[in-house]
């Protein structure tokens, strides 16, 4: 994408500085940036593997072990990420008009490897079948501009009433996961600085 055009760049740094504020160590400054560029470049994948191969061409290998382990290890604070983001984006959605409803939407992503937590063969809309997937609800809201996510959180998936777990992989954290489907989690508190009255759309 056209960071570098029409103030892209500037704005892209801004917005991560933002991020930079709320995730904690200093270190993570500057894998956070180098991940979020990942993003925005025309990369086929976004794994960290060939993210990593075009945000540091020259040292690929050390890149992608920095970015393993900021992913990886993920010690900020998601509520606090999500607020500063809805902090700096929301009021450029609204300046296209109020945000009109609440989208409360689950989404399943396809996994084929065991070093993912919480997956299980289930229904996965991107595939349109069950398969092994994981699965998260997400809130967003919206106006007919644009969305914003303000909460997201990992379904867990339980057998003989035990979190699943492949290979390696880590339970997440009760803070970042929520039974499925149980779009009525406590979500309000997320959405309540923006106080607005919304219509509930559940996707």
């Amino acid at each position: 994408m056209g960071l570098r055009t029409d103030g892209g760049e500037k704005r892209f740094s801004a917005y991560v500085e933002g991020l930079v504020s709320v995730i904690g160590h200093a270190d993570r400054a500057r894998p956070l940036r180098d991940y979020c560029t990942g993003l925005m470049l025309p990369v086929e994948r976004k794994s960290v593997e060939p993210m990593a191969a075009v945000t540091a061409p020259g040292r690929t290998a050390a890149q992608h072990q920095s970015l393993l382990h900021f992913i990886g290890e993920g010690g900020w604070s998601d509520e606090k990420v999500l607020a500063k983001v809805r902090e700096m984006v929301l009021p450029q959605i609204e300046r296209h008009g109020p945000v009109e409803a609440w989208i409360i939407d689950d989404t399943g992503f396809p996994k084929k490897g065991l070093h993912s937590v919480d997956v299980a063969r289930q229904y996965c809309g991107q595939l349109g079948k069950q398969d092994n997937c994981q699965a998260a609800v997400s809130l967003s809201l919206a106006n007919h501009e644009a969305s914003l996510p303000v909460a997201y959180l990992v379904c867990i998936c339980r057998k003989n009433g035990q979190p699943t777990r492949r290979g390696g992989a880590k339970p997440m954290s009760p803070k970042r996961s929520a039974s499925r489907p149980s779009p009525r989690l406590r979500w309000s508190r997320f959405a309540l600085p923006v106080r607005r009255v919304f219509r509930a759309v559940s996707c």
